[in-house]
């Protein structure tokens, strides 16, 4: 540049402006340069764009061919497996048709050898009709000539003949009749006896009642014996008190624990039963508090004999009752029969009494109501007198309840003659509940002698030393002496006793007889 400013002479003024064109040259030059440098990098993220869209487009379509392919399997083991399915269904099908296909040829064979029985039947009932035909011709040949023989014989003439003949025929046929009457009359009553056992059979094992029943409780626990001195109190102030009240007796023993109150009226003796039980609750003894007590136990006992009535008549399903007979009915509750709740009994007699009635097409409501009603006598038996069965039907009289009713109650004991079949009914009924086993139970009188008839006949063996019945008299273990009796004989002792137990007694289920014979070898050494 000097060498040129030094070789040319430029003049000062145009030196700015040679610079300023020099210098736009300058700048024109680095413009260009940069949009070069500018084109050339966009030029290349354009290529790396269309490149990566390449890439992004050959991902998409491979992408796309596989879910193509997956969908394509999925669908394809889908059609598989329904063409599966139902080639299965068709071939169980076809099975099924083959086996209905096998079977109509069978049946069709054995229909073409029916018919064939059938033709060869029919020409057999022709062959034999036929010959039937000639007897009966040749038949009426023999009798005109008979009867012509016998005319001749006889003297007498067509009319007479028939007189006499019809007068045997009538003798022979009233012998007949008479035979066929009795036999008939025979076969009636072997029917009318198996019908009646078939419907008590029924009637049984329709009804499933309970095997044990509740009975009434007569005692009361006390916590010690220091309370029987404070329920006597001063003089016996106090039981005397309680005895007025409730109407019963009050026993107080030397029975550790325990108090027994006694009465007639099992409505009472619940009453009785329930003060006693709050009096040693309360803890406070003495005449105004007993009177107290006794007042709201009876009204709480009232309260729970109705409800136990219309529980009564609700489980019997019957209506229209008068609140005084239910009481009654609930009444029947506290009281006992040889073990058996009176009230439990009475729903099972309706309830048996309904099932026999509708057997043999009568009412079963009507038995039912009848069959419920039939003890109510019991509950007040002790307050009036005559059978429960009588007291029963005066009672039902005053509420209006039907002669069917009453004469059904009034008859189940045979204290009168049933007018109705709904009496036998609710008598059969009243027997099966009482005699079913497990119903009740026998006196402990008969228990003991039970006992003490087992154990005598086991004694009465030869080498036997003591028996005990065990188990409420379901075992008998018989002790034998071993010198008199050997392991031999141990068995023939333990069979006869069952044999004669077997053949003397009677008894429920079965007697287990169990023999024992000890051997003891005692030596001391010294």
């Amino acid at each position: 540049m000097e060498f040129i400013l030094s070789a040319v002479e430029i003049p000062v003024g145009l030196i700015p402006l040679i610079t300023f064109i020099l210098g736009g040259c300058l700048v024109a030059i680095f413009y260009q340069v940069a949009i070069k440098n500018k084109t050339k990098r966009t030029k290349t993220s354009l290529d790396k764009q269309i490149e990566d869209a390449k890439k992004e487009s050959e991902n998409i379509i491979k992408s796309a061919r596989l879910d193509a392919a997956g969908e394509t399997l999925k669908k394809k083991e889908e059609f598989t497996e329904e063409a599966n399915h139902i080639r299965a269904e068709l071939r169980e099908i076809e099975l099924r048709l083959t086996k209905r296909e096998d079977i109509l040829d069978r049946q069709a064979e054995q229909m073409q050898q029916r018919e064939n029985e059938i033709k060869q039947q029919l020409n057999e009932i022709n062959r034999r009709k036929e010959n039937l035909s000639n007897q009966e011709k040749q038949i009426s040949a023999t009798l005109g000539q008979q009867k012509n023989q016998l005319l001749k014989i006889t003297g007498m003439n067509s009319d007479e003949a028939r007189e006499l003949l019809l007068k045997r025929l009538e003798d022979e046929c009233e012998h007949e009749m008479s035979v066929l009457i009795q036999r008939k009359l025979d076969e009636t009553k072997e029917t009318v006896d198996e019908k009646s056992r078939e419907i008590i059979n029924t009637a049984i094992q329709r009804y499933a009642a309970e095997q044990t029943c509740e009975a009434t409780v007569s005692t009361v626990e006390i916590p010690n014996d220091d309370m029987k001195g404070r329920i006597i109190g001063r003089e016996g102030r106090n039981i005397r008190a309680f005895e007025k009240a409730t109407g019963v007796d009050v026993i107080v023993d030397d029975t550790p624990g325990t108090i027994t109150v006694s009465g007639f009226n099992p409505v009472r003796r619940e009453v009785a039963r329930l003060t006693m039980e709050r009096l040693i609750q309360d803890g406070r003894i003495h005449p105004s508090r007993i009177e107290e007590l006794t007042a709201q136990s009876r009204k709480e006992v009232n309260a729970k004999v109705l409800q136990l009535g219309k529980n009564a008549m609700v489980e019997a399903n019957v209506r229209g009752l008068n609140n005084r007979i239910l009481s009654l009915l609930g009444a029947l509750n506290f009281r006992t029969s040889y073990g058996q709740n009176v009230l439990r009994h009475s729903i099972e007699v309706a309830f048996l009494s309904q099932i026999m009635a509708e057997e043999l097409g009568l009412d079963g409501s009507i038995a039912r109501r009848a069959g419920l009603l039939h003890d109510i006598g019991k509950a007040i038996d002790h307050e009036v007198e005559g059978s429960h069965a009588v007291i029963g039907a005066n009672f039902l009289k005053r509420f209006n309840e039907s002669d069917i009713i009453l004469n059904a109650v009034e008859a189940h004991h045979n204290d009168i003659q049933p007018n109705s079949p709904y009496a036998p009914l609710v008598a059969a009924a009243d027997a099966i509940s009482a005699s079913r086993p497990g119903a009740r139970r026998e006196t402990l009188e008969r228990y003991i002698k039970r006992l003490e008839k087992l154990e005598e006949i086991a004694n009465g063996f030869d080498g036997v030393e003591n028996s005990y019945a065990i188990q409420a008299g379901r075992e008998i273990r018989v002790i034998v002496d071993a010198n008199k009796v050997n392991d031999d004989s141990a068995v023939k002792v333990a069979r006869d006793i069952a044999i004669k137990i077997e053949n003397e007694m009677t008894y429920p289920g079965e007697i287990q007889v169990t023999l024992l014979r000890e051997v003891r070898c005692v030596e001391y050494a010294k």
